[in-house]
């Protein structure tokens, strides 16, 4: 196994509270952890290939609580992006979550991976100082379907105008590309298909903002915590958006055996 690539670790200040927290993100191609104190974000930690995070989350949670003297059983709060994404990533992420909340009292902070993915348009905003006023969250559901979430920004938040749905990319053209009032897009589902989303009205953020980042699902899941929005470790699961195609091949199955 690879060393894990450090990204970046940083102290922004006095921490506002001692909440040790760790921040997963497995939903997509690359996953990542970062960690933190209370608004603090102290260091992120991506893994060192594509789809490798059974092998590397648990060393990569390690190694990064261990450069700042802490060890996973410190952890008060455990933040993740729950969905929708990769089958296979989002369990692993929730069964991490759960050992750690039941094994040490630890609270589970479940994001949605839609939502994580709007702090990515933040900071392009940000950094390339334009603006936009329409967004769209692609990701790769198979069967050339895309799981689609959709927000507009108001007054510099990120307002989901639907909820995340299952779509074709000529039905998502169809009813949201409009040349007066382009959408930007960003997400894993781009990585292979950007093409059949190109046509006027549409506009995508550069490909280093289209993967969810662990610094964002702490970012978000830190406004929910200070909400008191916190997941029940005996009935989390992943939000898949749709069941994965074994299930619904074993169905199929079953009813043809009828």
């Amino acid at each position: 196994m690879g060393n894990p690539v450090v990204l970046r670790v940083k102290v922004m200040g006095e921490p506002a509270n001692n909440e040790l927290a760790l921040a997963i993100e497995t939903s997509g191609r690359t996953g990542s952890v970062a960690v933190g104190v209370g608004d603090n974000i102290l260091g992120e930690t991506a893994f060192s290939g594509i789809m490798t995070h059974s092998r590397e989350l648990f060393p990569a949670a390690e190694a990064l609580l261990k450069r700042i003297g802490r060890h996973i059983s410190d952890l008060s709060h455990i933040y993740i992006a729950a969905g929708p994404g990769s089958f296979t990533g989002l369990r692993i992420a929730v069964t991490m979550a759960k050992m750690t909340a039941l094994a040490n009292g630890a609270k589970i902070v479940a994001a949605n991976t839609m939502d994580v993915l709007t702090v990515n348009a933040s900071e392009y905003i940000r950094d390339k100082q334009i603006k936009i006023s329409r967004l769209a969250t692609i990701l790769d559901a198979k069967r050339k379907q895309f799981y689609v979430g959709l927000y507009e920004n108001t007054h510099g938040n990120w307002q989901k105008v639907t909820t995340d749905c299952l779509m074709t990319a000529s039905d998502f053209l169809a009813r949201f590309a409009q040349p007066d009032n382009p959408i930007w897009l960003l997400g894993e589902g781009l990585v292979y298909y950007k093409d059949v989303f190109c046509a006027p009205g549409v506009c995508f953020l550069d490909a280093d903002y289209w993967p969810a980042r662990a610094r964002a699902v702490y970012s978000v899941c830190r406004k929910k915590t200070k909400a008191g929005d916190f997941a029940d470790p005996t009935t989390l699961v992943p939000n898949y958006l749709r069941r994965p195609e074994a299930a619904e091949n074993w169905e199929k199955l079953k009813k043809r055996k009828k």
